[in-house]
This record gives structure tokens, C-alpha cells and sequence, in this order.
């Protein structure tokens, strides 16, 4: 049986439009005016959300589902989403209200499990293309094994890194709606194959981005392996919690350069 069920269903226009629910949120009186932030930082973990709630300042905003804060030091050009949930239809609702919003740019920030030995808690990735083991990119995309991040935001976030002196990896990313069913035999497949991490929410985040054309790079902190093809998790240590406050500073200082940014390769 294919997937989706009907057959070249990413070809097809859809039904309604996140534009449309936007106007109907807006004649029910919901959410609130404000100038579309340039940018917006998904967050999926409360720890970073109150890191950075407590030492930015921060305007909350109405509209979208979680909670989003325009940052006061960007001038509110840059806004954070998080307490949503996790997963791949969530932030993609999200991800496409917000285009129809009018942001264009995106990162996504989180943590993810390594696959590889050589990668330890607390390490940053950057993730350059995920495999589509998820189901929402294949309403948007027709099927292939990858989805990518945007070449111009990776580079961005690269030099973002760079700049901060940052020590990092780019890598592919094992995206998958079902961690309780990432299975040994997938674990020890991907990591043959050299894939760096595996997370919830990367490649669909790149495949919309790419179907509506807006950018979305992505990043993770280590925060538990399956390297050794048993899980070892470490999600609440300082690592962890470091390396997410690391990302967060990276992701503002990337989404901030906007257009200034040089578009070239970075070492």
C-alpha cells in the first residue's frame, strides 16, 4: 500500500489554507496585532524555555498554539515558540501558520539521541538533512529518503558556531514519530550508514520549509545514545542543559544576521 493512501497526494492543492485559519481566528477576536517577527526559534524542552524566560526579556504574544515571546533585545525582531509538545503534525501546524503569518525564517532547536560513538552528551549537531521516518513530509513532498535543511540557514548556523568558537558536527538525522519503536536493527542499520542522531521533528520541519518556500535549519544538543544499540539517557544533565543554552544563543545570533549573512560554504 502506498503512503499517503491517495496516490501523489503532495501534488494536489489542499482543501483550506493555514491563511484561512488564520482569518478565522481573526474574526473570532483571538490572538492579537503584532508585526510578524523576521524569525522564530522553535523549542521543544521547558528547562530552555526558562532559561530563557528568566535572563532575556521577553514580550509575550497571542495567536498560536504553546507560547511565543517576542524578544525584547532583537527590537522583537526574533520570537521563541515553545511548551507545545513535541513531534513532527505539531510543529508543522505551527511551522505553517506562522509562513502564512508572514515569518520567513526558522530554526529549530532541540536534543536528540546519538547513533554514533563518537559523539558524547552535551555535543552540538547540526543537522544538514534527515531521513523522512516520520508521516507528515510525504503530504507535502512525493517520497523520497531524505528531507533537507535550507543550505543558506545551515551556513548561517555554521558561522554562528564558528563565531562563538563552538565546536560541532554537521550531520544526517533518523527523524521518527515513534521512539518507543526505534528498534535495534534500525539503530545498528543508521549508524552503518553514518547517521548522527535521531529526533522527532527535523525532516518534516525541512520539507515543508521546502514546499513553502521559507528557511529552516536545525540543531540538537546530545542528550541520550543508542550507540552502544542500548539506550543510555542523560537528558537532565548540565551537558545537556549547556548545550541547549548554547543552541539558543547560536539560533538568535543565525536568525539576527539575516540577509547580512555571507552565502558561501564555511569550513
Amino acid at each position: 500500500m502506498p503512503f499517503p493512501n491517495f496516490r501523489n497526494k503532495h501534488a494536489n492543492d489542499s482543501l483550506f489554507s493555514p491563511a484561512d485559519f488564520l482569518e478565522y481566528q481573526r474574526k473570532q477576536g483571538r490572538g492579537e496585532r503584532f508585526r510578524p517577527p523576521e524569525g522564530v526559534i522553535f523549542c521543544y524542552q521547558q528547562r530552555l524555555m526558562d532559561y530563557v524566560l528568566d535572563h532575556h526579556k521577553t514580550r509575550r504574544v497571542q495567536g498560536f498554539y504553546g507560547e511565543m515571546y517576542l524578544l525584547k533585545e532583537t527590537q522583537s525582531r526574533i520570537a521563541i515558540l515553545g511548551r507545545f509538545g513535541i513531534g513532527a503534525p505539531i510543529v508543522v501546524t505551527l511551522l505553517e501558520e506562522l509562513i502564512a503569518f508572514g515569518v520567513r525564517r526558522f530554526i529549530s532547536v532541540g536534543t536528540a539521541g546519538t547513533l554514533q560513538k563518537s559523539l558524547h552528551v552535551g555535543d552540538l549537531v547540526v543537522c544538514d538533512r534527515a531521513i523522512r521516518d516520520e508521516g507528515t513530509s510525504y503530504h507535502y513532498l512525493k517520497s523520497s529518503k531524505y528531507a533537507y535543511a535550507s543550505r543558506d540557514m545551515t551556513d548561517r548556523i555554521r558561522c554562528a558556531l564558528g563565531a562563538a568558537g563552538q565546536k560541532y558536527v554537521v550531520g544526517t538525522s533518523w527523524t521518527t514519530d515513534a521512539p518507543y519503536r526505534e528498534t535495534v536493527a534500525e539503530a545498528r542499520q543508521y549508524q552503518k550508514e553514518g547517521v548522527a542522531t535521531v529526533e522527532m521533528e527535523a525532516s518534516a520541519l525541512f520539507a515543508v520549509a521546502q514546499y513553502r518556500g521559507v528557511e529552516m535549519g536545525a540543531m540538537f544538543t546530545i542528550s541520550d545514545s543508542l550507540a552502544e544499540l542500548r539506550w543510555a539517557p542523560n537528558f537532565h544533565s548540565t551537558k545537556t542543559r549547556g548545550g541547549l543554552e548554547t543552541l539558543y544563543t547560536v539560533a538568535l545570533s543565525a536568525l539576527l544576521e539575516g540577509d547580512r549573512a555571507p552565502k558561501r560554504k564555511v569550513p
